[in-house]
Order: structure tokens, then C-alpha cells, then sequence
């Protein structure tokens, strides 16, 4: 699995399949509207974003997805300072992978 924690972990002709691929997106929604069916958004906002958390739902959704999550750490084990992994999961099968 890649990690991708910068920009900078993309090469320059990956940023620019990227921005073709989005442009696209943004030009022919129907032909994605099924692209992430049967797909999981885990949203682990640990700050307050309403506008973030909301544009990645409603992404997520457009794709033909479903969203997971929390909207404020408060309203999660994290307040308690459990937040690990397994938090993710339930039974054998995770809801996202990490």
C-alpha cells in the first residue's frame, strides 16, 4: 500500500493524470456516478471542518458511495483517547482500509 502524505509523494505526471482525471470528473458526472459503488468513505475529522467534511461527503456520494464517520472528535471514542485502527473494523471486515 502507498502512503501519500504530501503533495510531494506524487511525481509530476501523476498530478497531472490527477487533474485530467478530476476535469473529466467535473465534465462527465454521470460517467463516474457509479465509479465508487459498494465503496466506504471513512471521515475522521479530529477538528472541526463542516466544509471539508461536507464537500468529501458529498463526493464521495456524487461517486455513487457511502460515508462513514464523525463530524467532531467530541462525538467519538476519541475524546477519550482511544482512537487506534481497530476502530475502523467491525467483525472480520474493515469498514475502509487503511
Amino acid at each position: 500500500m502507498r502512503h501519500l502524505m504530501s503533495p510531494l509523494d506524487f511525481t509530476v505526471e501523476e498530478l497531472d493524470n490527477l487533474m485530467d482525471l478530476a476535469q473529466d470528473i467535473e465534465k462527465n458526472p454521470k460517467k463516474y456516478a457509479h465509479a465508487c459503488d459498494g465503496k466506504k468513505l471513512a471521515t475522521l475529522f479530529f477538528e472541526p471542518s463542516t466544509r471539508t467534511r461536507l464537500s468529501h461527503e458529498a463526493a464521495m456520494l456524487n461517486l455513487g458511495g457511502s460515508v462513514l464517520g464523525f463530524s467532531s472528535a467530541n462525538s467519538s471514542s476519541a475524546s477519550k483517547g482511544e482512537y487506534n485502527e481497530p476502530a475502523l473494523q467491525s467483525g472480520s471486515e474493515p469498514f475502509c482500509r487503511i
